[in-house]
């Protein structure tokens, strides 16, 4: 295992206290664990693959080799939240540009939609209902029924 757990500090590009440092122990701890004069306990083991997204059972012996060396890239949040609530692609489009922006610019959106909305409802609770007759006979004697031909 001891030259496994250097290979995963190597690829990460990060020294001996910089991999201590990410896990919260000490540098003689991990030059222990690479030269193998120390087995590294289970809560490190399961801190190395927590923290650097490495497969524990490849990790622990090897298995698969350098290709088995981590873990499977999560799921993209975003593509899992589309496929839970069928977003169509213009609606993916404006998720992606919608998150890609500044809180600043997200709180403008907000904002305006807002806004937007409440202008909507004061619109519609009164000038677009003002003009419309209030009962039946009212709406006949505005748009008389129009006949064409006898019925009969």
């Amino acid at each position: 295992m001891h030259e496994r757990i250097k290979k995963i500090r190597k690829y990460r590009s990060l020294t001996q206290q910089e991999f201590a440092d990410r896990l919260g122990i000490t540098r003689n701890n991990i030059a222990g664990y690479e030269t193998g004069k120390r087995s590294p306990s289970d809560a490190v083991i399961s801190l190395i693959c927590t923290k650097f997204g490495v497969n524990e059972n490849w990790l622990r012996t090897g298995a698969g080799g350098d290709d088995n060396m981590f873990l499977p890239e999560p799921e993209d949040e975003l593509e899992a939240f589309a496929r839970k609530y069928n977003v169509t692609g213009l609606e993916r489009i404006f998720l992606e540009k919608y998150l890609g922006l500044k809180q600043t610019e997200r709180d403008a959106v907000i904002r305006f939609m807002a806004d937007l909305a409440e202008e909507v409802a004061d619109y519609s609770s009164g000038d677009l209902f003002a003009d419309l007759p209030d009962t039946p006979e009212e709406l006949e004697a505005q748009y008389p029924p129009v006949h064409r031909g006898k019925v009969g």
